[in-house]
């Protein structure tokens, strides 16, 4: 059942994708970050009910890295999943792992764990990204190296 509700509410969240937007602020130098969606509610109006958090949170981004950037060192305390649109994405966590990712590829984010993406190529990577969070829960925790 809680399987069932997942992907209901994740459908949701991608059908609304394209229509709706609030901004964000940069993510780091060559990094951009837009809010698509942000909200502790279901397409039906019933609260999410995906974590074992008082008041979970989905936000909705699109994120854009440009030619030769790089988001530094981060980790996130929750789920992640990314799609990309476009380019190629490079990460690398912490261990020394390095995994390349490109248009078309969808990305299932570590959690807790340090790394790091980069673009390497000549086109902006572009990506539409889905933090499973909670409120007062930081999407990003940016980090030193590992």
């Amino acid at each position: 059942m809680t399987l069932m509700k997942n992907r209901m509410w994740l459908w949701a969240v991608i059908v609304f994708v394209m229509s709706l937007s609030a901004s964000a602020g940069d993510y780091d130098t060559g990094v951009h970050g837009k809010v698509i969606l942000q909200t502790d509610k279901m397409s039906n109006g019933e609260p999410i009910d995906y974590l074992d958090k008082d008041h979970p949170r989905v936000t909705v981004m699109t994120v854009e890295i440009a030619p030769g950037k790089g988001t530094g060192w981060h980790s996130h305390p929750m789920e992640v999943y990314a799609y990309v649109l476009s380019g190629r994405l490079t990460v690398e966590i912490e261990g020394g792992k390095t995994t390349e990712f490109k248009k078309g590829d969808a990305i299932i984010e570590v959690v807790n764990l340090k790394h790091k993406g980069f673009n390497k190529g000549k086109i902006p990577v572009k990506l539409v990204v889905f933090y499973l969070g909670a409120e007062d829960m930081p999407n990003v925790i940016k980090t030193d190296n590992p």
